[in-house]
């Protein structure tokens, strides 16, 4: 087996991203009509008899109040949506689905597709029964990995669950052990199911620390940062995914598009100003699908990681003729990519993400407003890991311009700060005050006089320092006359 993942296929991740973008309000009808598609084709293909009947039954199905094409339907087409029908929280849009477009009923194809499943199990019983008779542990092992991976392919979650922690029971490879989790967590990420991720996510940390091997040590870093970004702990999850973009082969979590965006977005928002610069803005892997003209080229040819000490043969490689090298440029979403990655990826417009990264870090604020809305509306909004916290997401992001301005004046005019980003000064004046009661930036907003300036009220850390001590030794004192007195009169005791 060596360091070659197992069971790394199933389920299809981005078949949840699908069934997000057909009930999620902010896409448009041409990507819910391709979700469409993309769902049926890939349920006929794989003969995902209960996935299609957990998403499109016209009574049980989570997608109920979108389906048609049954009188069942019909008459249930009037019911509100309740999210209490589904545990597929990060599988459906947060807010109700729209009816614009919807994934039909079939009962026929259902019944087909049922029964292509269970002579599709006979076959793996059969298999097992003469393993068990005829073979060894292994090819009985083999067997039931075979009924595993079936059902996460046909999307039954709890026998897929149930199938992965058989096999885990009866194997002793390491390995082995961690890939059965990590396709547990798949599950967990599939259909939304955040605890069922937190507990597998710990339980694979707990089997590499035992002994995992270099290539499962970073996939399993992949796969915390992204559900750490899913549970919006973007402050832990910035630094793994930063991590993994040297390294990342685990195509089937994400593609190396989307881990891209994921890292930016959560170092742009978690990192403080000098992490920023070297993680994000000056990291080479960024770089390379951010950067545009010299520093692209730079950072594909290696002489942006080499660093200070770079030889003089690097040096002259890197000076080489622009034409010679552009023949290298030819997918940038695929770089660090091999032969495991599934499908090429479809080209992604990342020219929100660097002017957003850029403003921010250059201070030209009008400018890092208008990226923002161009990334809440471009990624934020479609994108069922960022969707949940997409408000809370463009809050912090402004909060940390608007910190990064005021630290660097005593007073500043309200309607010269509102002309650096771009918005009225009404509009600032009451996001302002929304931070500014929070206890989120120091400052007061003066509008009594004149046309009102904003003073900040700077922290003096050396008098906070002093504070603590003071405070910490007082409580030290105390608690030394204590311990000074019980001591006494125990002593008094005795004599």
């Amino acid at each position: 087996m060596g360091s070659d993942p197992q069971y790394a296929k199933w389920p299809l991740l981005p078949l949840a991203q699908q069934v997000f973008t057909l009930t999620n309000p902010y896409a448009n009808r041409a990507a819910q009509q391709l979700a469409v598609k993309n769902l049926q084709d890939a349920i006929t293909e794989h003969k995902m008899a209960p996935l299609y009947r957990y998403l499109a039954h016209p009574i049980e199905g989570v997608l109920n109040a979108v389906g048609e094409g049954s009188s069942s339907a019909a008459a249930g087409a009037g019911k509100p949506w309740s999210r209490k029908n589904s545990a597929a929280l990060g599988m459906i849009a947060t807010k109700g689905p729209t009816a614009s477009t919807s994934l039909p009923w079939d009962e026929t194809l259902y019944q087909t597709l049922q029964a292509d499943n269970e002579r599709e199990l006979a076959e793996f019983q059969k298999e097992e029964d003469e393993a068990v008779e005829k073979a060894g542990d292994t090819e009985i092992q083999a067997a039931k990995g075979k009924r595993a991976e079936f059902w996460a392919r046909v999307g039954d979650k709890e026998k897929a669950i149930a199938a992965y922690e058989d096999v885990f029971e009866k194997t002793g490879v390491l390995g082995t052990k961690i890939d059965l989790v990590l396709a547990i967590v798949r599950m967990g990420l599939f259909y939304g199911d955040k605890q069922l991720v937190k507990r597998h996510v710990e339980r694979a940390k707990t089997l590499v620390e035992g002994g995992g091997d270099w290539d499962r040590r970073n996939r399993l870093k992949a796969y915390e940062g992204l559900y750490l970004l899913t549970v919006r702990s973007y402050s832990l999850a910035a630094p793994l995914l930063l991590d993994s973009l040297s390294t990342f082969t685990s195509y089937e979590l994400c593609t190396y598009s989307n881990l891209v965006v994921y890292s930016v977005l959560a170092g742009s928002v978690s990192l403080k100003r000098v992490d920023f610069k070297s993680k994000v803005v000056d990291a080479p892997e960024i770089k390379a699908i951010l950067g545009d003209g010299e520093d692209k080229l730079l950072a594909l040819s290696g002489a942006l990681s080499a660093g200070p000490g770079v030889d003089a043969n690097m040096q002259d490689a890197s000076s080489a003729p622009a034409a010679a090298k552009a023949t290298t440029v030819v997918n940038l979403t695929t770089l660090g990519s091999s032969t495991e990655q599934p499908e090429a990826e479809i080209a992604v417009d990342f020219s929100p993400l660097a002017q957003l990264v850029s403003s921010l870090y250059t201070g030209r604020y009008k400018l890092f407003f208008q990226a923002l809305a161009l990334v809440e509306e471009q990624f934020m909004t479609q994108d069922r890991y960022l969707h949940e916290h997409k408000n809370w997401f463009i809050r912090e992001m402004r909060l940390r311009a608007y910190q990064q301005l005021l630290q660097s004046y005593r007073v500043v005019g309200l309607d010269s700060m509102a002309n650096d980003f771009g918005v009225t000064v009404d509009f600032l004046d009451r996001d302002l005050a929304k931070f500014i009661a929070g206890g989120r930036i120091p400052c007061t907003i003066d509008r009594v006089s004149g046309k009102g300036v904003i003073e900040t009220n700077r922290p003096d850390d050396k008098n906070k320092q002093y504070q603590d001590v003071v405070r910490q030794g007082d409580q030290l004192i105390t608690k030394l006359q204590k311990y000074g007195q019980a001591v006494r009169l125990r002593g008094s005791e005795r004599a």
